[in-house]
């Protein structure tokens, strides 16, 4: 009887993709005013935030591929929670007080296929406005690239049990989508403000929302020297307050510049949003240095 020979038994071959959300990452800030594009890997969104109100029905969002190779753009709606620490969580339910905009919206198309330097038009449409309630609506776009696993690079681990793993990563970007209906508002005020010197400078603030509807702006911090010179020493873009948060906490490194003595003077902290060519100013703050 010839002997049985067994096929050498080729190890399994798991694929873990994980996602990385940005929102925004998911971002606690944009890092970027609205109206320039967001980036995340080689994919480049404008406009970064889209807000539906009064009349506006419709907006158009430009994607581009700044990349050197062919890539693919899946494309959904996903529904965040931000916390108090400027954190965000992908949740199911709408925690209370919060109300979801993606079942009022629908967008065209749905995926996307970007050649190098080639760009692509989405069309996002308001549907069912009669059927909402005065208040604000928000839920988030989600741009994701789907990896070419034929051409991958990433490296395979293997485990003692001979199964060997390759991490993949997915990576997506996102852009809060807002609708608001009837009279909305919002007021913001800063507090807590405190200098932490033990390793670098670093400003803690708390933002402290009002209103029925979210903020969004940048930080500027200037350190006020005892003789009144000013120099700017922190920025921050796209900082965002979103319903139904009450108060969200800002941790910003700043600058250590030679001449500047954080046991002195004064720190001066502007919340502004810019709008064309408008900039208004939502909040002030100043903190004595000692």
């Amino acid at each position: 009887m010839k002997p049985m020979i067994l096929a050498p038994v080729q190890p399994k071959l798991l694929v873990i993709r994980y996602a990385l959300l940005v929102a925004a990452v998911f971002i606690g800030c944009s890092c970027l005013p609205w109206q320039e594009a967001a980036a995340q890997g080689n994919l480049l969104i404008t406009p970064v935030r889209v807000v539906f109100d009064g009349q506006k029905r419709a907006e158009e969002l430009n994607l581009a591929n700044a990349g050197k190779d062919t890539a693919r753009y899946l494309i959904s709606f996903v529904e965040i929670r931000m916390n108090r620490n400027g954190t965000f969580d992908q949740i199911d339910e709408p925690d209370s007080g919060q109300l979801f905009a993606s079942k009022y919206l629908r967008f065209f198309p749905r995926s996307v296929v970007l050649a190098p330097n080639e760009a692509q038009v989405i069309k996002l449409q308001v549907t069912g406005l009669s059927q909402l309630t005065p208040g604000e609506y928000r839920s988030h776009l989600y741009f994701r690239a789907v990896p070419d696993e034929l051409h991958t690079d990433d490296k395979k681990t293997q485990d003692s049990s001979g199964i060997s793993v390759k991490l993949t990563p997915v990576f997506g970007i996102t852009i809060p989508v807002i609708i608001r209906v009837g009279e909305t508002n919002a007021n913001v005020r800063l507090s807590d403000l405190s200098l932490d010197l033990a390793t670098e400078p670093r400003l803690t603030m708390l933002f402290n929302r009002s209103g029925n509807s979210s903020v969004y702006g940048d930080i500027t911090v200037d350190y006020v020297s005892p003789q009144g010179k000013s120099t700017q020493v922190a920025t921050a873009r796209g900082l965002a307050v979103y319903t139904p948060n009450k108060q969200r906490y800002l941790h910003l490194p700043l600058e250590k510049n030679p001449g500047i003595n954080y046991h002195s003077g004064k720190l001066r902290i502007a919340y502004t949003v810019t709008s064309k060519s408008r900039t208004e100013q939502l909040a002030q703050a100043e903190l004595q240095l000692r």
